[in-house]
């Protein structure tokens, strides 16, 4: 059995992307803990928008390197009914952290919100103008997204668990 691993920075932008995805669940979906309003809710959404952020520029040396280094071969290789949908989840996953962050910063601007330098009062500037309706629109966009994407993310690591406990092949060694 073959003992090729991801590289080692393709391993540390995947968990670190990871560990930031989990990030973003907890600080929009525990935001609610505080008061609309108070500081400590501002923050958590802020802190939202800039790990969404994080996440769309750790992509980007992520998808470099997989352009550059493929993927080790799953050992014992997958069968065509398996390999097919692994592919076509991690395409979604792919698209969805580079979509996501973009939809969301949209969202947050044609809203009206700020997206403040963090320990500062200073707001990048909005590059899309104020729009009510844009932003209900693109709010309820962002949310579907992110239902789905927590799905896929569900699927994606059932399938490492599968791969891993039940087919004992070295699909998630090779990402460990």
């Amino acid at each position: 059995m073959s003992r090729a691993r991801y590289s080692p920075a393709r391993r540390r932008l995947h968990w670190l992307i990871f560990i930031a995805m989990m990030l973003v669940f907890v600080l929009i979906e525990f935001r609610g803990i505080f008061e609309r309003g108070t500081a400590e809710r501002a923050a958590m959404v802020q802190g939202h928008f800039w790990l969404g952020l994080a996440i769309f520029a750790l992509m980007l040396p992520r998808l470099l390197l997989a352009f550059r280094q493929p993927a080790p071969p799953v050992q014992p290789p997958l069968p065509h009914w398996q390999a097919t949908p692994a592919k076509l989840v991690h395409l979604a996953l792919y698209v969805l952290l580079l979509v996501q962050p973009l939809l969301g910063l949209a969202t947050a601007w044609v809203d009206g919100k700020q997206l403040l330098i963090p320990f500062t009062r200073a707001a990048i500037p909005a590059l899309l103008a104020p729009d009510e309706a844009l932003a209900h629109q693109l709010e309820d966009i962002h949310k579907l997204i992110g239902t789905i994407f927590y799905w896929l993310i569900g699927l994606h690591v059932a399938a490492a668990l599968y791969h891993h406990f039940i087919r004992r092949d070295d699909t998630l060694r090779r990402m460990t």
